[in-house]
């Protein structure tokens, strides 16, 4: 059985983390993935503290294991979320979407083990300054809010640049990204792509179907000349933001406008038209569905498998 640090720091069984995505990682998938033995993760995104605080004691009624929340740092209630974490007693918070200082004095305080998604070696040694317990150092393949560097090439600079665990995230599907990443010093991933299938997860079948049916080259990059760069899969919607986005004659408010609201229409309607469904470039080796804990001991067995044989290239 694989058992890193990561484990014994947070009391896991699986050094895997649930990405935190918005309306998508609501208190029924952490709970399913922290049962499985994962570290199930709330999204808080655009949550007002009260919203927040009723989907972490959603989630506590559905495991007794450990879990954490995301915090959006860009969301116009990342304040009342920071304080619902820690009056709701959460012992690990990721952040994303910006620089979590502002916070960190307090969180470290109540106890809380705080791991910034991090896209670069810089912010990853910013917040080691600032008292961040791990990192997850997150490629460009992955799905939602993108940097520009790649798993590959990201995760072992951060590695070499701070000496606090780090979790690799971003084109990680199966046991030979998650034996890849350990090869590159990671102790753990983080997966989302993945996650989107699995049966407790709560987002409209038509993005499921989106994501089992798609192939490797499916998916999309817009907002680069926003300066927020998102990958999704192709639709009738992320063809024509794609378009616009090179078209001087639409205004940067005009572009910012279109994504409003496009995730949601996704995750919880389903729109083809209007609906953003946010995946990663893994998306292509997703093809089943499966129980949160089929998906995590099935990457485990595989990892292990392929860590075994990982010398017979070696004389």
């Amino acid at each position: 059985m694989i058992k890193t640090p990561i484990c014994d720091m947070l009391n896991i069984e699986y050094p895997i983390f649930q990405g935190g995505m918005a309306w998508v990682a609501n208190a029924k998938l952490a709970a399913a993935v922290s049962n499985a033995g994962g570290l199930g993760i709330i999204a808080a995104m655009n949550s007002n503290g009260e919203q927040l605080r009723a989907e972490i004691q959603k989630c506590k009624k559905l495991t007794d294991k450990p879990f954490g929340v995301n915090v959006m740092l860009m969301s116009p209630f990342a304040d009342e979320a920071a304080k619902v974490v820690i009056e709701e007693n959460i012992s690990v918070v990721t952040t994303g979407a910006g620089n979590p200082s502002k916070y960190m004095k307090d969180w470290t305080q109540a106890g809380i083990k705080v791991i910034p998604v991090v896209p670069s070696t810089a912010m990853a040694k910013l917040v080691e300054r600032v008292g961040a317990s791990a990192v997850i150092a997150e490629g460009g393949e992955s799905g939602g809010h993108i940097g520009e560097i790649t798993t590959m090439a990201l995760v072992p600079q951060v590695v070499s640049a701070v000496s606090i665990p780090v979790i690799a995230a971003g084109g990680i599907g199966d046991g030979r990204g998650v034996a890849a990443a350990f090869m590159l010093g990671a102790v753990g991933v983080q997966l989302g792509t993945r996650f989107l299938v699995a049966d407790e997860c709560s987002i409209h079948e038509t993005y499921k179907e989106k994501v089992l049916k798609a192939k490797d080259i499916d998916t999309i990059t817009t907002g680069k000349r926003l300066g927020h760069p998102v990958r999704s899969i192709k639709t009738p919607f992320s063809r024509r933001m794609f378009k616009c986005e090179y078209d001087a004659n639409v205004s940067d408010e005009e572009l910012e406008q279109m994504g409003v609201g496009s995730l949601r229409k996704a995750a919880l309607d389903g729109d083809l038209e209007n609906g953003s469904f946010l995946a990663g470039q893994i998306a292509g080796m997703v093809t089943k569905r499966q129980s949160c804990r089929e998906i995590i001991t099935e990457i485990f067995d595989e990892a292990e498998a392929e860590l075994k044989g990982a010398l017979k290239w070696v004389k």
